[in-house]
């Protein structure tokens, strides 16, 4: 309790631009706020996303290890999505959600190293580890800035390298960038460290940037961003600007560090290694600052007129155990990186901070409170659905891989919505060199090499219906089923545009259906 009241004096200390009175009158377009969480897989909370035959949600174990009560503030004022898709790693996510396209088609098929080419050895020459290039004039921000809003970019970034167009933000349509760099993770959490890992040599490494004011002080680091966050709220307000804001914290990513002010919330627990109790803190850290960011909405009186997208980049990466195993998405299989459920399942809410009835934009798109969708959903949806909300037109020539989910929040199930989600990676990670694909109850797992893959065969197929944990290989059993879902992947390969892994000897490897 104690270092909880500490932290919010702390915040106080350093937040020096409050408005004190309330926004009369709200702007004429609604405020948008996206709240993206590194490396938070679906079960990585305490607001069970899952559920059970019915549709009601089904709290397990997990659940009630995290302490998330903000998320689920935030569920109860809106509606959250059982099955929700991204790309299994960061940087494909983050492309698709400001293209709504999917990593197929936008060719940020990997995590960008911000130093070197890190296509893996038989990855494609031609992926785009350039990422967000010059000619993206199609993306989110860039849309939004001329539809009059403040585009306010905090945290995370990992569009680009080091020297690349996409490095920065503020290349990318967004007119404030504050921590968004190369970067895929922090070289240290703490103020003290400068938000750097320093080298024997006296070099920082990893270093996050615009944050000087907050050196050699004891301020965590998502603390930092959410200070910085509500000051840029404050000026929009101020300003009666509508804003985008993407805050996207560098949490709960590694390196794994006690978040103070949440510590002993999980010292107690011995069945948890130190690792674990690490991780837990900064989820909550980062639920923390979900529920500051919605108090600073209402205190300015904008909260009825701002909606929330809360979601996470790919699978948990939480130390549970192993990575293609039942562990940190128990009981979904797989981890960050994998080809399993629990390397591409993320949690995903959407309310309007406030609900409001006769708020003008509410009436244009309705959240039911309280509710979970059972839909299938994924990460290029966001940005449909986002034009969507304001009219905008989708450029001419700019496809989009994602459906607008305004069928979905209003608690309707969208008819004409694909029951698909691709994930493909021609790279070597944890999984090696796969395309996975679901369609309906059904999901295809193809491995370009067998014998780099753990279970050392060429296909996996799954029944998601009958069989949700992946646990029965149904490839053998099911030839013609097997033969009809390769055919759907291969076609939607090619209709994206895929790029495919090479063999030792420089030859593609497309799928070929072979058993």
């Amino acid at each position: 309790m104690f270092l909880s009241l500490l932290r919010i004096c702390l915040l106080s200390s350093f937040y020096f631009l409050a408005i004190t009175t309330s926004v009369s009158q709200s702007p004429k377009k609604p405020n948008i706020i996206l709240f993206l969480v590194d490396d938070m897989g679906l079960m990585d909370t305490s607001v069970p996303f899952l559920t059970d035959a019915k549709g009601n949600p089904k709290s397990y174990s997990l659940n009630k290890w995290y302490q998330t009560p903000n998320m689920k503030r935030l569920a109860d004022l809106g509606t959250r999505f059982s099955t929700f898709y991204a790309q299994s790693v960061c940087s494909p996510s983050r492309a698709s959600l400001i293209t709504g396209q999917n990593a197929a088609r936008h060719k940020t098929t990997q995590w960008i190293n911000p130093d070197e080419n890190n296509r893996g050895n038989l990855g494609p020459k031609e992926w785009n580890w350039k990422g967000i290039s010059k000619t993206d004039t199609t993306i989110l921000p860039i849309l939004l800035q001329k539809q009059g809003y403040e585009t306010i970019y905090v945290g995370k970034a990992h569009f680009g390298p080091f020297g690349s167009f996409g490095e920065s933000p503020l290349n990318l349509g967004y007119t404030v960038n504050i921590g968004g760099t190369a970067i895929g993770h922090p070289g240290s959490y703490f103020g003290k460290d400068n938000y750097a890992q320093k080298m024997k040599d006296g070099r920082l490494r990893q270093q996050v940037p615009n944050l000087e004011n907050y050196h050699q002080t004891d301020t965590f680091l998502t603390d930092a961003l959410t200070i910085e966050a509500k000051r840029e709220i404050n000026k929009a307000a101020a300003n009666k600007k509508p804003f985008f804001l993407q805050i996207a914290h560098y949490a709960v990513h590694t390196p794994f560090t006690f978040d103070p002010a949440f510590k002993g919330h999980y010292m107690n627990d011995t069945l948890r290694n130190v690792e674990a109790q690490k991780f837990a803190s900064m989820v909550e850290g980062m639920d923390n600052s979900l529920g500051l960011i919605m108090n600073e909405l209402e205190k300015l009186g904008i909260a009825d007129n701002t909606i929330i997208f809360f979601l996470g980049d790919n699978g948990s990466d939480a130390p549970l155990g192993p990575e293609h195993l039942v562990s940190s998405s128990a009981p979904l299989r797989g981890k960050k990186g994998t080809h399993y459920e629990g390397g591409m399942r993320i949690p995903f809410i959407a309310s309007w901070a406030k609900p409001q009835r006769n708020n003008q934009w509410q009436k244009k798109m309705p959240i039911k409170q309280g509710a979970i969708q059972t839909q299938l959903g994924t990460i290029m949806d966001i940005y449909p659905t986002i034009l969507d909300l304001l009219d905008i037109k989708n450029p001419m020539g700019h496809s989009i891989d994602g459906t607008s989910l305004a069928v979905n929040l209003v608690g309707n199930q969208n008819v004409l919505k694909p029951k698909t989600f691709l994930m493909h990676f021609p790279h070597d990670h944890r999984s090696k060199y796969f395309t996975s694909y679901r369609n309906g109850n059904w999901k295809i797992i193809y491995h370009y090499f067998p014998e780099l893959n753990p279970a050392n065969t060429r296909f996996e197929l799954f029944n998601l219906l009958a069989d949700p944990y992946e646990n029965s290989n149904l490839a053998q059993k099911m030839p013609q089923k097997l033969k009809q879902m390769f055919n759907l992947m291969s076609k939607q390969l090619e209709n994206e545009g895929a790029l495919y892994p090479n063999d030792e000897k420089g030859n593609i490897c497309k799928p070929i259906f072979r058993q």
